[in-house]
């Protein structure tokens, strides 16, 4: 008889087919690791997010067996979800579970939290309060999911999702090999989003240095703030005490007063000093332009878009923002400006993506914003949101103590710049600058000046009396602005037989509404006198 095996020995046969599969298991290792070093390969030197996403899709296939599977990376500073689809089979629900599920709701807080690889069942998941997406789900046909945390020792970038239509559940090794795909993927996404990161900083320093450049060459600098009055002393003493907070100013004065030197000194004072004051003048583009100047836009956003352009608030972002002739902004968009305001985030045209913003905000207008809000002409909401701390700027016939220091700050500015030997000025010329009103404010005196000084020979400047004989010198009282328009009013009804509305009456030749006109009267104290004897009246 032949030799039988003692209890316990193994067949040559068993051996072969233990040999066997190990050499199976082997190579599948072997095969995994060389497809995980492919992946790798093919994703470290990539430095943008879509070139990355492009390149992980064929070796995360052949890792996981999967139908299609998409990135949900957290937005900065946030707890929402930016969706990004790897595969080109990934459905739409893919997008509503962005707003569906948050890293901070269980169980996904807790997965992350533990950086723990999930085999989840969509059809047994508990979607309370998101019954819309297991619909979709389930008429989709997706039945499970590879749930995989993207971490990296900085921290929790989102998470990797791979779907499965077969409802067949993701065995121990998929869920390792995974978990592996995505700690490269994971590193990879970190590596672009900073880059990226870098890129848009570059970028932003690059438009802040031509922004820059161009406020330099085309800016009318005053030099420093010029003057010893009261009136002065005082908006000085506002702006030191608003500048170190990040409240939002509003600037009131007539048109050359220098609000924006004062948003200027208000910046230069405040905590953001070291980036850019970014300013808007909201009176100089027609509505569709400044909508682009204010959000920027991409390229094909609109006939003439043929390169990607950053807005000015995108521009000021961690810096100030000075919205000049803010009374201007059409209504239109004024609605749009209330929403970056209250949310701090923008839209360039054309674009779906939403980027946050950090300004501090400063406004300005020489129009009566109150007015303009009963009349509505300019939201409530919006004034309610500028108004928060208001400066007026006093014109500078309320402050003439100020003109001299303002003449030879400027003579000697002017002559310096125009090459005149100029040391001095008469005190003839200098009594009728004195005494002359400026209407038009600072912005006139520096005018006037720089031509004085183009026109005097030798080193004393001289002004030519004849421009400033067609007016009346100032009164020995300061006449105040309320006094000005009361007198501006009344001459208009005089004129017009105190008839208020109608085609030829005291609104129309003022240019206003009959409401506005009867509401100014009434804050004014305007009333029409008492008829003589015999005497008739007509009221509009």
């Amino acid at each position: 008889m032949p030799p039988t095996r003692e209890s316990g020995e193994v067949s040559p046969a068993s051996d072969a087919a233990a040999l066997a599969a190990l050499e199976r298991q082997l190579r599948a290792e072997r095969e995994h690791w060389r497809t995980l070093l492919e992946l790798n390969n093919a994703v470290v030197t990539m430095r943008d997010l879509a070139s990355l996403l492009a390149a992980i899709s064929p070796s995360l296939q052949q890792i996981v067996t999967h139908d299609d599977a998409s990135l949900f990376l957290v937005q900065p500073g946030s707890q929402q979800l930016g969706l990004h689809a790897i595969s080109p089979l990934a459905e739409r629900w893919t997008e509503e579970l962005t707003s569906a599920v948050r890293p901070d709701s269980e169980p996904f807080a807790t997965w992350l939290r533990e950086r723990r690889t999930v085999d989840m069942d969509y059809e047994r998941f508990d979607w309370t309060g998101r019954e819309g997406i297991g619909r979709n789900l389930a008429a989709a046909g997706v039945k499970r999911a590879c749930f995989t945390p993207l971490a990296t020792v900085r921290g929790i970038l989102g998470f990797l999702v791979m779907n499965r239509r077969s409802g067949i559940p993701f065995t121990p090794e998929e869920l390792r090999r995974g978990s592996e795909a995505a700690a490269q993927i994971a590193l990879a996404v970190e590596n672009a989003l900073a880059f990226g990161e870098i890129a848009t900083l570059k970028d932003r320093l690059a438009h802040e240095n031509i922004y820059l450049e161009e406020e330099i060459r085309g800016a009318q600098h005053f030099g420093e703030i010029v003057g010893e009055s009261r009136a002065l002393r005082r908006i000085l003493d506002q702006v030191q005490t608003v500048a170190s907070t990040d409240a939002a100013v509003l600037l009131l004065g007539e048109t050359g007063t220098g609000k924006e030197l004062i948003a200027r000194a208000v910046h230069g004072a405040s905590e953001r000093k070291g980036r850019a004051l970014v300013a808007v003048n909201c009176a100089t583009s027609p509505a569709g332009l400044l909508e682009s100047e204010w959000f920027g836009h991409e390229k094909g956003a609109f006939t003439g878009a043929v390169g990607q352009k950053v807005g000015r608030f995108e521009l000021a972002h961690q810096g100030t923002l000075f919205l000049d002739e803010i009374g201007d902004v059409p209504l239109e968009l004024q609605a749009k400006l209330l929403r970056v305001l209250q949310e701090r985030e923008i839209e360039r045209l054309g674009s779906t993506r939403t980027l946050r913003v950090d300004f501090r905000l400063i406004a300005a207008t020489n129009r009566d914003l109150e007015a303009m809000v009963r009349d509505r002409e300019f939201r409530q909401d919006l004034y309610y949101r500028l108004n928060v701390f208001p400066i007026r700027i006093p014109p500078l016939r309320e402050r003439p103590e100020d003109i001299p220091p303002l003449v030879l700050y400027f003579v000697q500015r002017f002559a310096k710049r125009l090459r005149r030997p100029i040391e001095s000025v008469s005190r003839e010329s200098m009594d009728v600058l004195c005494r002359w009103s400026w209407p038009g404010n600072v912005r006139e005196l520096q005018n006037v000046v720089e031509r004085a000084v183009i026109l005097s020979r030798g080193r004393v400047l001289t002004v030519s009396r004849a421009e400033f004989e067609s007016s009346a010198p100032l009164p020995t009282e300061p006449v105040t602005l309320q006094d000005a328009e009361r007198d501006h009013i009344i001459r208009a009804l005089e004129q017009t037989g105190w008839v208020i509305g109608g085609p030829h009456g005291a609104a129309a030749r003022l240019g206003l509404k009959r409401t506005s006109l009867v509401s100014t009267m009434r804050r004014l104290g305007v009333t029409r006198p008492k008829p003589r004897a015999g005497g008739s009246a007509t009221t509009g």
